[in-house]
């Protein structure tokens, strides 16, 4: 089970620059679909990476999928050499992003995030087309399926836009 608002609270109380894409940036746009993990896009600087590990280092990362045991060091080095993490934590799982595909890193999408309140903390999320038009280009059959329902949220939207322009 995943504690969203602990690890939200972790990232934002360290004053990580981050952007919610994924499921939970889905749900903030007003889609029905549950999702297991955290997806955010971090800021690749040195000093939001060494904030990020401070965040995390108390939910004990570790890399989902990998086997028990296998050595993992969660560590600005271990960041900064890499790029994009899918990990397990004490909180529920979380996908740490550099970049992602159709989209770029941080300063990319910043400029189409906006604004949320999501369990009472203001953070950026991902904007609706954007969110779509990364999906998209993921390509995964479960993001083509979400793409379809972020889509009628859209035009949803685009017509009661139109009604108000009306009056």
């Amino acid at each position: 089970m995943i504690d969203f608002e602990a690890l939200i609270r972790a990232l934002t109380e360290s004053d990580v620059e981050f952007i919610i894409i994924g499921g939970l940036a889905a749900s903030a746009h007003g889609s029905a679909r549950s999702t297991s993990d955290l997806d955010v896009v971090y800021r690749r600087t040195p000093e939001n990476i060494d904030m990020l590990v401070s965040a995390l280092a108390p939910l004990n990362p570790y890399l989902r999928g990998a086997p028990a045991g296998l050595p993992f060091l969660w560590a600005a080095r271990t960041i900064r050499n890499g790029l994009n993490f899918t990990l397990i934590t004490s909180k529920g799982d979380i996908d740490v992003l550099g970049e992602v595909v159709g989209g770029g890193g941080y300063d990319q999408l910043f400029p189409d995030s906006i604004e949320v309140e999501v369990f009472g903390m203001r953070v950026r999320c991902l904007a609706l087309e954007r969110l779509i038009h990364v999906k998209r280009a993921a390509g995964r059959p479960k993001d083509f399926e979400a793409v379809a329902e972020l889509e009628a949220i859209l035009e949803e939207r685009n017509l009661h836009k139109g009604d108000s322009r009306d009056e």
